[in-house]
């Protein structure tokens, strides 16, 4: 977690450490995403989901708050982007039955420079990235060459 969140740094993708989240997982990827959100939620992030996302989120104690997806009416995913009402999106495509929400949401989150996660081992790693920062836990930045010299 701290190795990505430092190289989402690096890449000047700043990760948030509190805000909300916006989550919308395929079906394959929901086994994993209470982990996620249990880490998110306890570093203090509100959440906002879609569908069955929703559904699992809720069911699991947390709160969190139904968004409609782009063929559900407004407010839709991309208003909840555009409008800065989020501070991450997480968001697994379904392939070519989800592509046009996938590419909005994408297409939004870009434009509003809002950190966008595509893949659950990202979205693990960035969880546990904001938790160490939130908790002291991450270390300076080295320079290899700074890190080779210590070696000896």
């Amino acid at each position: 977690g701290e190795a990505f969140y430092k190289a989402q740094e690096a890449t000047q993708t700043c990760l948030p450490l509190e805000g909300t989240a916006l989550v919308s997982v395929n079906d394959n990827d929901k086994p994993e995403l209470l982990d996620i959100i249990k880490i998110l939620a306890d570093s203090g992030f509100n959440f906002v989901a879609t569908g069955r996302t929703y559904e699992l989120i809720k069911n699991a104690g947390y709160d969190v708050k139904k968004v409609a997806k782009m063929y559900e009416g407004r407010p839709d995913v991309s208003d909840y982007i555009i409008n800065r009402e989020v501070q991450l999106v997480i968001n697994t495509p379904i392939g070519k039955k989800g592509s046009q929400d996938d590419s909005y949401i994408r297409k939004a989150a870009i434009r509003a420079k809002v950190p966008y996660i595509t893949t659950m081992a990202a979205a693990k790693a960035t969880a546990l990235g904001i938790k160490a920062v939130k908790n002291g836990e991450i270390s300076e930045v080295k320079s290899l060459q700074e890190l080779h010299a210590s070696i000896r």
